[in-house]
């Protein structure tokens, strides 16, 4: 049996439920397309038992085998915004704290380089 890849010891449990979950709703694509499990493998172009790996979620099924089943029943098209720059939020809340350190340096730049206010006369 090949070596697993050190990579597949670390997904997280919720990711790996989450491609049982995909993995079963690809099956229950072709099942409801009424497609067997010879004429889908042959349609996205592996094995039987490469189909039956990718429909209990197995991760180590390549992400290309899932994005032709995707494709096969019209679902593709999400894949490209799955990871898109405007729905990361890490970044976002990173790029938000750059703003908010930017302006607390500028604001404290601001105040170092204001001259001295004129003392005020005290008979006024």
């Amino acid at each position: 049996m090949p070596k697993q890849p050190i990579a597949l010891t670390k997904i997280p449990p919720q990711t790996l439920r989450a491609l049982e979950t995909l993995g079963s709703h690809l099956a229950v694509a072709r099942v409801r397309r009424k497609e067997s499990l010879a004429t889908r493998a042959k349609r996205i172009g592996i094995s039987i038992p490469t189909l039956t790996r990718l429909e209990s979620g197995d991760p180590s099924v390549s992400m290309g085998i899932y994005a032709t089943a995707l494709w096969l029943i019209g679902r593709d098209g999400e894949l490209a915004q799955i990871a898109s720059p405007e729905h990361d939020k890490g970044a976002l809340e990173m790029n938000i704290q750059e703003a908010i350190d930017l302006g607390k340096a500028r604001a404290k730049a601001s105040q170092k380089n204001r001259a001295p206010a004129k003392p005020r006369p005290d008979n006024l």
